[in-house]
């Protein structure tokens, strides 16, 4: 009889003969942006605490606080008895910050993207979606059973085309999504020509602010602040240093979500210790314009010393910024190198880019300093070395 777990077997073995396949490590932090890894220090270039908030002592107090007013857990949905107090004190202060008339939490950015869109279309719905975005977005899009087309990356001459060749195709309604700033890339879309074109067009903007929430924009909010985008999706978990998700809108969206949006409906509510997190995160946040422009300070002398070495990190404009390396296997190297040098950077492989883009995806934080810098670019320039040799 044929083993009924073959499929795995098959699935794994060809992951690993393509260079594909994933194995968790323990990375233990220490000080600033360096944990333990396998026993050994490694600086991390990988992660996406871009403010460097994750250990910050009044997010780790508030969660503290928050745990002893109000328990360890929601107990149930926010719909049954899970509606603690603090989500709504959060909810305010974000959409105050955002420049919303609401905001809604939700448990996290790929839970609030694959539930999004669904709730927003029908079968009769069009979904207009970058080429480049997220899979969260992308699984939200094919859970929505609606026509999805998608238009070339950051193209909005493409986009008008498609709208305008739809716009009477007898959709009851036309949904663009895209993200301010591109997790993969590190280059941003053009936010007021994609709100001109989604009033021109009466379609419904959905943005994902996962990567620009607490970095970029008005005091760190995000490229969407004050823009007028109908939907605004962003996340705790990157530049705020904590966890969960959260939407900024009108309130008659955020009434319809607590209704229709069975990701929000069907899942229990944020611990209260991740809310006090988050409610710290989004005090300190305002207030870090001096850190911001470290980052990208940072960012452009990365960006500037990778090509003077002849790499290319596309468009990239952000805190993100990728190096782009070609095959799977010359990014697993190049990632294997880097981490002799103590520096912990990994190699990004398809399914998460295209094929032959395979790339090491470096991110800059509040956290790391000139000389960390520093010896991230010297072991560019020993890879190139060894290469050349």
């Amino acid at each position: 009889m044929m083993d009924k777990f073959n499929f795995i077997d098959s699935e794994l073995r060809g992951r690993e003969e393509r260079n594909r396949l994933r194995r968790l490590r323990s990375a233990d932090p220490r000080s600033g942006p360096v944990v333990n890894m396998d026993g050994e220090p490694k600086i991390v270039f990988c992660s996406n605490d871009y403010m460097g908030l994750s250990r910050h002592p009044l997010l780790v107090e508030r969660a503290a606080e928050f745990a002893g007013q109000f328990g360890a857990g929601a107990t149930a949905s926010r719909l049954i008895c899970g509606n603690l107090s603090c989500f709504g004190q959060v909810e305010k202060k974000l959409a105050e910050l955002k420049g919303t008339e609401a905001a809604l939490v939700f448990n996290s950015g790929y839970q609030a993207n694959v539930s999004l869109l669904p709730a927003l279309t029908d079968r009769k719905s069009l979904i207009l979606s970058d080429r480049l975005n997220h899979n969260s977005l992308i699984m939200g899009a094919v859970l929505s059973r609606c026509r999805v087309v998608r238009f070339r990356h950051n193209d909005m001459a493409h986009l008008k085309a498609l709208l305008e060749e739809n716009r009477n195709g007898g959709y009851s309604r036309i949904i663009i999504t895209t993200e301010s700033v591109f997790s993969m890339d590190g280059d941003r879309s053009d936010i007021d020509r994609l709100v001109a074109l989604s009033r021109d067009f009466n379609a419904i903007l959905m943005v994902d602010e996962a990567h620009a929430t607490g970095v970029l924009g008005p005091h760190g909010m995000g490229l969407t602040s004050g823009k007028g985008v109908d939907i605004v999706m962003g996340t705790f978990s990157k530049g705020c240093g904590a966890f969960g998700a959260y939407i900024g809108c009108a309130r008659k969206i955020r009434d319809y979500m607590i209704n229709c949006c069975a990701g929000f409906i069907y899942s229990t509510g944020l611990p209260p210790a991740v809310m006090g997190a988050v409610d710290a995160a989004l005090e300190l946040i305002p207030q870090m314009d001096v850190e911001r422009a470290g980052i990208h300070s940072r960012a452009d002398r990365l960006r500037e010393a990778l090509h003077s070495l002849g790499y290319s990190s596309g468009e990239s404009s952000t805190q993100i910024v990728p190096v782009l390396v070609g095959e799977e296997k010359n990014a697993l190297a190049f990632s294997e190198f880097l981490e002799t040098r103590g520096i912990l950077a990994s190699a990004i492989r398809p399914p998460t880019v295209p094929e032959g883009e395979s790339r090491i995806r470096l991110s800059i934080s509040a956290l790391h300093t000139d000389a960390h810098l520093k010896k991230l670019i010297d072991a560019f320039k020993s890879w190139e070395n060894i290469r050349n040799d």
